[in-house]
């Protein structure tokens, strides 16, 4: 994989995630209360989530904080990052609360991702807060009526213009054309989902030619 592109499987089903692991082109992967819910886990889940994602070769498992205040996501952030140092990063929501955690747990070398992002300011936050990664909601901004790419695009080019080391990752993604547009525009981080990982593989012109091959190669066995 190349050095400027990180594609992360955006699940907390095993089979789902081993699917998207197994190729090798997938860095890690990462969760949140939602995904762990729509799996029919709990945050109690997390440990068990990321010995097997280990297991399955993932390099980054992104585990998120919970808690209204900064010390509960920092003690909860210091928790899921000794489940495996090496590879699990924190994430915290861009509320006060988070970026306040996000610092601290930064300053302690814990890798940080501060997340429900949906505007340019925030980005300059996350840098602030010496977070590793940013993730900014595409679909989710739009659904709002924000200027979704627009706005994440600006995000990657404040990032650049500051020289900061925080990187956008971006999650909430629909469709393998929002990954071109924005790798288009040097974006290249993103959280896929099963079904929009897939879709990246489907292209009908593509199984034409490639069941054209196949009787090609039989008729000349």
């Amino acid at each position: 994989m190349g050095a400027g592109l990180r594609l992360y499987a955006d699940t907390a089903v095993r089979d789902d995630a081993a699917r998207l692991l197994e190729l090798g082109i997938f860095r890690g992967l990462t969760t949140n209360p939602l995904l762990l819910s729509r799996a029919g886990l709990g945050v109690e889940d997390l440990p068990t989530i990321v010995e097997w994602a280990v297991q399955l070769g993932a390099e980054e498992v992104f585990c998120q904080a919970w808690g209204t205040t900064a010390e509960d996501l920092v003690r909860r952030g210091e928790q899921l990052h000794a489940l495996a140092p090496d590879t699990v990063a924190v994430k915290v929501p861009a509320t006060r609360a988070g970026t306040e955690a996000a610092a601290a747990l930064s300053s302690r070398g814990i890798p940080v991702l501060l997340t429900a992002v949906y505007s340019a300011p925030q980005a300059v936050l996350a840098a602030a807060a010496g977070c590793a990664y940013v993730a900014p909601y595409l679909g989710r901004m739009a659904d709002a009526g924000r200027p979704a790419h627009e706005e994440t695009v600006a995000m990657h080019r404040l990032l650049t213009a500051l020289g900061a080391t925080t990187r956008l990752l971006v999650a909430s993604i629909r469709t393998p054309a929002d990954v071109v547009r924005l790798a288009r525009e040097g974006v290249g981080c993103f959280a896929l989902q099963p079904a929009v990982a897939e879709a990246l593989f489907s292209d009908p012109l593509t199984r034409r030619a490639t069941e054209e091959f196949e009787q090609a190669a039989l008729g000349s066995a």
